[in-house]
């Protein structure tokens, strides 16, 4: 068992769609309530204030080592660096010369630089009703923000992706085609060795110090890393569970943002990739 048998909490309520959830160095969660255009924090005190509204219907989130928020922004198809008082800078636009479809999710490894998945989910929020782009994909932005590489381009509708916390692996959920797959990681950003990880999609997803897979959909499954499954934790009255990560000042609660509640459960791990 990766959980404590306790079951997970309801930790709040009353949202129209959470995602994005990601926790900062002192172990408070941050996500976004999309609809709703605003970033929540989830504090180590049990407290929720806003900590952003509007937020450029931020999707999905990481914090950089330096206390920015990186943030899909799909409100105009952006990728979004926000300072700890709420100044935003645009970190990415557009591939080509053409916008992003829609920067669905990230991860940033251990230089700065970052990976994001772009798939098309057209959204109400949105004047135009095509998709941009020649096809979904990824993206890599190097560390110091001067170039912008596709590296996976063969993908259906790439949503959740996670990296290690040494910066070796990268998991890629193909949300679209079922699947999830491992990828090696080069210096220059560039990824190889793709290897079917888990026959199953996912929407967001995390890891933890054992290199447990989390992914999520209809509640959260637990895999190793050779893809067996080890535990499949329901949250009982959600239509959907969008996304996870571990937060809490000792990194071993799992936050999971579920349609309309956020919800939390004790778990024997900690999370890799938790801010310090």
């Amino acid at each position: 068992m990766i959980t404590t048998g306790t079951g997970p909490q309801q930790l709040a309520g009353g949202f129209t769609f959470t995602e994005g959830p990601t926790c900062d160095a002192d172990g408070n969660v941050f996500f976004t309530d999309q609809p709703n255009n605003r970033i929540l924090k989830w504090s180590v005190d049990g407290l929720l204030p806003t900590f952003m509204q509007p937020a450029g219907r931020a999707n999905g989130m990481y914090f950089a080592p330096d206390g920015s928020l990186i943030a899909c922004a799909d409100e105009n198809n952006e990728l979004w660096s926000i300072a700890p008082g709420g100044q935003v800078s645009v970190l990415a636009r557009g591939y080509n010369g053409e916008r992003l479809n829609g920067p669905n999710d990230l991860w940033m490894r251990p230089d700065g630089g970052i990976y994001f998945t772009d798939p098309f989910y057209e959204r109400s929020w949105w004047t135009h009703d095509t998709m941009a782009q020649d096809g979904q994909h990824v993206y890599f932005l190097s560390a110091d923000r001067r170039q912008l590489r596709r590296v996976i381009d063969d993908l259906a509708k790439p949503n959740g992706i996670i990296g290690t916390p040494d910066g070796r692996l990268l998991y890629v959920a193909d949300f679209g085609g079922g699947r999830t797959y491992r990828y090696d990681i080069a210096s220059d950003g560039t990824l190889s060795g793709k290897t079917l990880t888990v026959d199953q999609g996912s929407d967001g997803m995390t890891l933890d110090n054992k290199g447990n897979l989390y992914l999520t959909g209809e509640g959260v499954d637990v895999f190793d890393s050779a893809g067996r499954l080890l535990e499949r934790i329901p949250i009982p009255g959600e239509r959907w569970t969008a996304n996870v990560c571990f937060g809490g000042k000792d990194r071993r609660t799992l936050f999971i943002t579920a349609s309309t509640g956020l919800y939390g459960i004790a778990t024997h791990v900690t999370g890799a990739n938790a801010a310090k």
